[in-house]
């Protein structure tokens, strides 16, 4: 995979994608960052491949577009969910890169009950 160049800075997309899977790994009810089963039948139909569930892009403007699959858990109001994970990213990507994020798409790929 090729470094993200944003504003005259190149990063690892790696470096990145720890930073977002950490953020989404903090929101309660996030079960686990994407799902086996999902990435596995996606990369029957596609040749990129996307580290822990979580794909990155730069759009025109240098902002961040961020796709983030995850399995929840159980009982959590899934719209609400997916509103806490994308300000946990929005806000771990500004504060630690520096970097605008244009979107964050939260895929809901499974369900887990608690054990």
């Amino acid at each position: 995979m090729t470094d993200l160049n944003v504003d005259g800075m190149a990063l690892a997309p790696g470096v990145v994608e720890t930073i977002v899977s950490i953020a989404v790994g903090d929101v309660e009810g996030v079960a686990s960052i994407g799902s086996s089963s999902a990435s596995g039948l996606r990369s029957m139909f596609t040749s990129k491949s996307t580290t822990q569930g979580i794909d990155i892009s730069v759009d025109d403007d240098d902002k961040l577009n961020i796709a983030v699959r995850v399995d929840v858990y159980y009982g959590y109001v899934l719209p609400d969910l997916a509103a806490k994970v994308r300000q946990a990213v929005v806000d771990s990507v500004a504060s630690q890169v520096g970097i605008g994020v244009s979107s964050v798409d939260v895929y809901i790929d499974g369900i887990q009950f608690a054990r």
